[in-house]
């Protein structure tokens, strides 16, 4: 997102370009902003002024004006990404975070993107959904020569069409997108009203297997993943979503996994406006409150934010919303195997099995774990576990925010009479 630290961290980035644009430094990512009225300023001014898209656990990246030409510079470099408090990740990246920096242009921007190569081998960046000349399409070996080791190559294009978008390598694809080299790349509208929305998220579907007590993902793995992730980030560590009661929000997101995701909001319902073909006429559109993205797909949801509440926020697959678990997990239910399960642990420190009464049992038995090793289930609420990990959070629609506030405005105080209740003899 945008804050004056980045905006100003960017400045002097450029500042540093006119010297020599390969010592261009990476821009470290901004702390969420805290507090129910916190504000997060507008885009600089381009003339066609937009509602900047709020990157969850991310930011966007900061540009300059030069001769016509909007002037972005992306470092592809290995990073450290801490997927939730107690566990880090070695994955690679751009500008210092994986994902990178979320790009935000607007349809008719001519766009010079800088790309630096401090990965230990070449690179390409695909610009995914974008319409621009066959040479700037990023495919190694194809389109263009690899970007070698230690070397800088300018992609150039002008923005035709608005939508939500990606960015990812094609070169040596199946490791570099394993190790979470991908970003979002937003074209708002000419028309800064068409399609316009008051609040504006977006987020990358990603996944990692990554061995209890390790830090570097398998990327040879095709289809059991153990880390199920919004932008290398999982639950409890996934922003919230901060809304404004009355708000039409818009959530965009990527998917860049191996598998489809079933992507569920509670409390309302919403239309799929826009993919990375472009927007969806009215006439096409239909309500859902699960919209599933295919492999390589982005969609975008709209809505009306009329209740208020913690609305939760997930992929419907079950096993996306837990943190890291073993695929070959014995059902041990009605068995009492606590015992034994604690001496386990002491000789396979990865040893993990269901509970006696189920998932939730682990809890109670205090299994340790490895270090830099998330639990399946975590989470707390104010009633207690929310037994969730994974690809999951809460959209927090509040009465009387301010317009462009995103701080965490804590749990929402239900009225009196509206929570589900024990029934009493």
């Amino acid at each position: 997102m945008f804050t004056r630290r980045s905006l100003l961290t960017g400045a002097a980035a450029f500042a540093a370009a006119a010297v020599g644009r390969a010592a261009l430094a990476a821009v470290p990512e901004p702390a969420y902003p805290q507090g129910p009225d916190t504000v997060v300023p507008k885009a600089p001014s381009t003339g066609r002024p937009f509602n900047p898209v709020i990157t969850l656990n991310g930011w966007s990246a900061p540009w300059r004006m030069n001769n016509g030409w909007k002037e972005f510079h992306l470092v592809a470099e290995p990073v450290v990404r801490e997927m939730a408090p107690g566990m880090k990740a070695n994955l690679w990246g751009y500008n210092g975070q994986s994902p990178g920096p979320t790009i935000e242009v607007v349809e008719g921007d001519r766009v010079r993107i800088f790309v630096t190569n401090k990965l230990p081998e070449h690179t390409t960046i695909h610009w995914h959904g974008i319409l621009l000349p066959n040479g700037m399409d990023g495919v190694g070996g194809l389109t263009q020569p690899q970007i070698p080791v230690g070397k800088t190559y300018v992609y150039e294009f002008e923005l035709t069409k608005s939508g939500t978008f990606m960015y990812h390598p094609h070169a040596d694809e199946m490791v570099q997108m394993a190790m979470g080299m991908m970003g979002l790349f937003i074209v708002h509208p000419r028309d800064a009203n068409q399609y316009r929305v008051d609040r504006d998220f977006g987020f990358i579907l990603n996944a990692y297997d990554i061995d209890p007590g390790s830090y570097t993902p398998k990327v040879s793995t095709m289809t059991d993943f153990n880390l199920w992730s919004w932008n290398s980030r999982v639950f409890p560590g996934i922003d919230p979503l901060v809304i404004r009661r009355g708000d039409r929000v818009r959530i965009r997101v990527g998917n860049l996994t191996m598998t489809n995701h079933p992507i569920h909001l509670h409390g309302h319902d919403f239309e799929v406006t826009c993919t990375d073909g472009g927007w969806v006429k009215e006439s096409a559109r239909w309500p859902e409150v699960t919209t599933d993205i295919p492999v390589g797909a982005m969609r975008a949801v709209e809505f009306v934010a009329n209740a208020p509440g913690d609305w939760a926020v997930h992929c419907h697959k079950s096993h996306h919303t837990m943190g890291p678990m073993g695929h070959d997990v014995p059902t041990m239910i009605g068995v009492d195997h606590r015992g034994l399960a604690k001496r386990m642990i002491t000789l396979v420190p990865d040893f993990m099995t269901m509970g006696e009464r189920g998932m939730a049992d682990m809890g109670e038995m205090e299994m340790p774990l490895p270090d830099n090793t998330l639990p399946m289930m975590t989470g707390t609420g104010p009633f207690g576990p929310i037994e969730m990990g994974g690809m999951f959070t809460v959209a927090k629609v509040r009465e009387g925010l301010a317009r462009g506030a995103y701080g965490d405005p804590g749990w929402y105080q239900h009225p009196k009479g509206t929570v589900a209740y024990e029934l009493k003899a």
